[in-house]
Formats: C-alpha cells, sequence, structure tokens
C-alpha cells in the first residue's frame, strides 16, 4: 500500500493519509507521538518501552520524505526521530481505536490521565 495523498493541518493538530487500497486514515498528532517507533519511546527491546504522558496538546509541524517508504514527522514538542513507515501508517490507520484503547489503558494503569479528560 502506497499514500496517494498526504495532508498536514496543524491547526486541527491531524494528519489524513489516503492510501491507494481507497481507504482514508485521520490520525491526530497526539496519537502519532504516542505511537512513535523511535528508540526513545520504544527503546531497543520490550523492557525499554516508556510511556509518553502529557502529549494531548501536541501539534505536528512539518513532515518529511524518507525515501520512497515513509515520512518522519517533527513534532512541536522536539520530538523528530523515528520514521513513520507506509506500512506503520497503514496498521495505525486500521487498528486506531485499538491502539488509542490500549494506550489509555497503559494511562491508566501508571496512574496518568489525559488532560482533557479531568
Amino acid at each position: 500500500m502506497t499514500p496517494t495523498r498526504i495532508e498536514l493541518d496543524r491547526a486541527a493538530r491531524r494528519l489524513t493519509v489516503a492510501f491507494d487500497t481507497g481507504e482514508v486514515f485521520e490520525y491526530t498528532c497526539e496519537f502519532l507521538r504516542v505511537h512513535s517507533q523511535s528508540a526513545e519511546v520504544v527503546g531497543h527491546g520490550p523492557e525499554d518501552y516508556v510511556l509518553q504522558v502529557d502529549k494531548e496538546h501536541v501539534g505536528c509541524d512539518a513532515l518529511t520524505p524518507v525515501g520512497s517508504y515513509g515520512i518522519k514527522i517533527h513534532f512541536d514538542d522536539g520530538h523528530d526521530t523515528g520514521i513513520y513507515t507506509w506500512e506503520r501508517l497503514y496498521e495505525l490507520g486500521r487498528h486506531y481505536g485499538h491502539y488509542w484503547n490500549e494506550y489509555l489503558k497503559q494511562l491508566k494503569a501508571a496512574g496518568h490521565e489525559r488532560k482533557e479528560d479531568r
């Protein structure tokens, strides 16, 4: 699967990606930030995972193409490591609800709440 359209709406803090499958996915910048595949988040093994908190208002400043297989997202909190491959974006889009609910469960288990949920 390959994107046919990628649109960043900075004001709404959303990224929209249309794929050649005909599917279109919208991601919040917060969702993408907390699901980064960077070493800062996932580390180098499962024991290194770092739960991302207080990312409710993070935005995306820019996108940089990475070859023909993905993008780097430059977040306004300074995070810009980790590559979002087309496969990763597609997977995140197809299972957005599952990934989001799992993240919320992890936050709760760690004693955190999203600021917008308070």
